[in-house]
């Protein structure tokens, strides 16, 4: 049962592939869901509003996050690219948007880091909330100063913040990495879900990936948040070793979390 915590949800990253997926289901989690993107997005149906803005733009930021009780941050750049780009959507954006967060008194914010934040460890380690990041790239790092920024948010104002670090959310795995690094649709609902309704949040770290057998992951530090996932990639393994070939170990991409993150360049 999703229970409806807060009138009003804004959702960034309304038109990428997350948002997209989740604008059907967000809707169970409140009475109106907000929905914004740089790009342009379908009509708002019924129970949504939808506003295009930018979240470089402060004054746009301001407007869009006015009204709103909680904030899903899928918003900004989700990918590896040159730091101008990064810079304007992942840092100005996220500072934007925390900054709209304590004007207008927004108490809860989930924020959609990434794996990439922890990239740099190898594939044979596993690591918790206490692990020193490691980012493996630009894309990576913008994600640390996005979680470093809402810890400053959380002790100073009092935001509390779930810093969701997203593995490989797609409706399937893609490759063996994927098989230790896959969130569910359906678990990735689950987790906004605790997220939004445990009655304690404060400034949690909380790895995103389905049940599979193999991980790397330990979210024994965001017990409190109450997420079970109850997908798993297992169902996925025998197909996904039948189309792809053994791993090359001396590959970083192998090696290392990171995948194939690790070797984007020049940075």
């Amino acid at each position: 049962m999703t229970i409806r915590t807060h009138p009003r949800i804004l959702m960034t990253g309304a038109a990428g592939g997350l948002g997209q997926a989740m604008r059907s289901r967000l809707a169970a989690n409140c009475e109106v869901l907000r929905l914004s993107d740089v790009s342009p997005m379908a009509d708002a149906q019924a129970g949504e509003e939808v506003v295009q803005a930018d979240l470089s733009d402060m004054p746009a930021v301001q407007k869009m996050v006015d009204g709103c009780q909680a904030i899903v941050h899928f918003g900004g750049i989700s990918v590896e690219q040159p730091w101008a780009p990064i810079l304007q959507a992942n840092i100005i954006g996220a500072y934007n948007l925390y900054e709209a967060a304590r004007v207008h008194g927004v108490q809860r914010v989930i924020f959609a880091s990434s794996n990439h934040v922890m990239g740099f460890y190898r594939q044979n380690e596993v690591v918790d909330a206490l692990s020193p990041p490691r980012p493996d790239g630009l894309y990576g790092l913008s994600k640390a100063f996005g979680e470093d920024l809402s810890r400053l948010y959380f002790d100073r104002y009092g935001i509390e913040t779930a810093c969701v670090r997203i593995g490989s959310s797609f409706p399937e795995p893609r490759d063996r990495r994927m098989l230790a690094t896959w969130l569910s649709y359906d678990d990735l609902h689950r987790l906004i879900t605790a997220c939004l309704t445990t009655p304690v949040l404060g400034h949690s770290i909380i790895y995103g990936t389905s049940d599979n057998s193999v991980g790397w992951y330990d979210n024994h530090l965001a017990k409190h948040i109450g997420f079970r996932p109850q997908d798993s990639s297992d169902v996925f393994r025998e197909a996904i070793y039948a189309k792809t070939s053994a791993p090359d170990l001396d590959d970083p991409a192998v090696q290392f979390q990171g995948g194939g993150f690790v070797k984007i360049g020049p940075l």
